[in-house]
């Protein structure tokens, strides 16, 4: 497949890597700035290789080297621009692992999907599975038995007229949230500040998936949040902190570093809380059935009532649900609450929007009212989307570098800004498709997109209606980090005056 692609490049451009200006731009962000390659640094690669060899090589040493010694282990996202400046837009790193980071050839490489497309290695997430006896889920299951296991899990999620019956159970999770916000801003010694709003948002984003696996409330946007709960989040976050050294580090390292047993910790938090939730609503249901009642109910119900998932899979695949969830919903929020509190005049632009599409007193719907503001998500979207790798076949890995994609100036002019107005169907010329495709594409895309957007758009427009965002002048500027999705590098506070 590689071998193909880069055949395919020459035949049609006449050369792999295109012309570039003489000029790179500054370094944005502690090093990064400019997504285009330098032609110094791709003269030598220019003379139109044809084969996987041919392509300029990342030695798994010095891709050590630069994580460890260069500081970019938790800088993951500044590294493909850096090595898009070094290497061009595709190179190989490691044997088999070929990296792209243009719209063009992401695309090129999407659309020759083979029927049961891989992700990469997840070796370590199945090895937690198997140690406890658990199922793979969405994520880590491979070939015919993942399709079958996806055809299960997109009823009643993937389709928007689904995800239009969870409206009403959202909008009452985001009513609660912004009870919650406005009893915080009371509690703040300083008025009006809410001290780590992506804490709230992890809050919020779990208890708007769990209203929805679960078909019940937990809880978490109550002053007093039930036991465990926030055990789940920190779980959540302690696994992907050790996640990469999980995948990293040679096995006989385990027992001499503390990375493996605190990765095994996390894993164990995330499965004993979904676990928990997962045996009540079975209890629930036998109940049911024992006394002659109607099994009724949405997701979970149905998985447990209607499909031939054994209760191993269940709980491997209703947990990854979980995970996936809440981890990039709460983000994609935190993010964009920044973002939005830093660039008033686009705030102000949204508030005039949502105030013109739905009356104050009305609470808009899913089927109706859902906002075109979902701007600014994407924009975000585009600006904090990493990392996804796939494998297209037994010979080749194809990392794709969604960052670097999504930075790309000739496609975003002005990349690291955040311009909301570039997504507008209002007769402009929009960014290639395969710039910024956060929820992956085809058969393998996000199971849960429609529920997540439904989530985001009606959490931004209710709490841009009720509240000014403004950020706090003594925090400075937020950069990010890698644990898998990009998050800040310290606590986010914001003020939140009313409107």
């Amino acid at each position: 497949m590689a071998a193909w692609l880069c055949r395919a490049l020459v035949q049609r451009n006449g050369r792999l890597l295109p012309s570039y200006p003489n000029s790179v731009g500054r370094l944005c962000s502690r090093g990064v700035g400019s997504s285009s390659p330098a032609p110094g640094a791709l003269s030598a690669f220019q003379d139109k290789p044809r084969t996987v060899e041919d392509l300029p090589n990342i030695s798994f040493l010095e891709l050590i080297y630069r994580m460890v010694f260069q500081g970019f282990y938790n800088r993951l996202h500044e590294l493909q621009i850096d090595n898009k400046q070094r290497y061009g837009h595709i190179y190989r790193e490691g044997q088999k692992s070929v990296s792209v980071n243009t719209p063009q050839l992401l695309e090129e490489v999407l659309r020759n999907d083979e029927k049961f497309p891989t992700r990469g290695d997840l070796s370590a997430w199945k090895e937690y599975r198997d140690m406890r006896g658990y199922g793979y889920g969405p994520f880590t299951e491979e070939g015919e038995r993942w399709y079958n296991l996806r055809v299960m899990l997109n009823k009643r999620m993937l389709h928007p007229k689904d995800s239009a019956q969870y409206g009403d159970d959202i909008n009452d999770v985001v009513t609660d949230f912004i009870k919650r916000l406005s009893y915080l801003r009371q509690c703040s010694p300083e008025e009006d500040l809410v001290p780590d709003m992506a804490n709230e948002l992890y809050r919020f984003s779990l208890e708007g998936i769990a209203s929805i696996l679960f078909e019940t409330r937990l809880g978490c946007l109550e002053k007093e949040i039930p036991a465990g709960t926030q055990d789940f989040i920190h779980s959540i976050g302690q696994m992907f902190s050790y996640n990469l050294a999980a995948f990293l580090m040679p096995k006989w390292s385990r027992s001499l570093l503390p990375y493996w047993r605190r990765y095994i910790e996390g894993w164990e938090g995330i499965f004993c809380f979904g676990k928990k939730l997962i045996d009540k609503k079975m209890e629930v249901i036998q109940q049911r059935v024992e006394n002659n009642q109607e099994v009724e109910g949405e997701y979970l119900t149905y998985l447990l009532s209607n499909t031939q998932m054994s209760t191993k899979d269940v709980y491997g695949s209703i947990t990854e649900l979980l995970l996936a969830g809440m981890d990039t919903t709460s983000n994609t929020l935190t993010w964009t609450f920044y973002l939005l509190s830093r660039n008033p005049h686009t705030q102000d632009r949204l508030y005039e929007e949502v105030s013109t599409m739905v009356p104050a007193k009305r609470i808009p719907s899913a089927a109706e009212d859902v906002p075109c503001s979902s701007c600014e998500c994407k924009d975000h979207c585009r600006k904090e989307c990493c990392y996804w790798w796939i494998y297209i076949s037994k010979e080749n890995r194809f990392t794709l570098h969604h960052y670097a994609i999504s930075h790309d100036e000739e496609t975003f002019p002005e990349p690291f800004t955040f311009k909301p107005e570039r997504w507008l169907r209002d007769g402009r010329v929009r960014p290639n498709p395969f710039a910024s495709i956060p929820f992956g594409f085809g058969v393998r895309g996000c199971v849960g997109r429609r529920i997540a957007e439904l989530e985001m758009y009606m959490a931004l427009f209710r709490v841009i209606r009720h509240f000014e965002i403004k950020p706090d002048p003594t925090m400075g500027e937020l950069k990010c980090i890698n644990r898998t999705v990009l998050v800040p590098d310290k606590p986010l506070s914001l003020y939140l005056v009313d409107r």
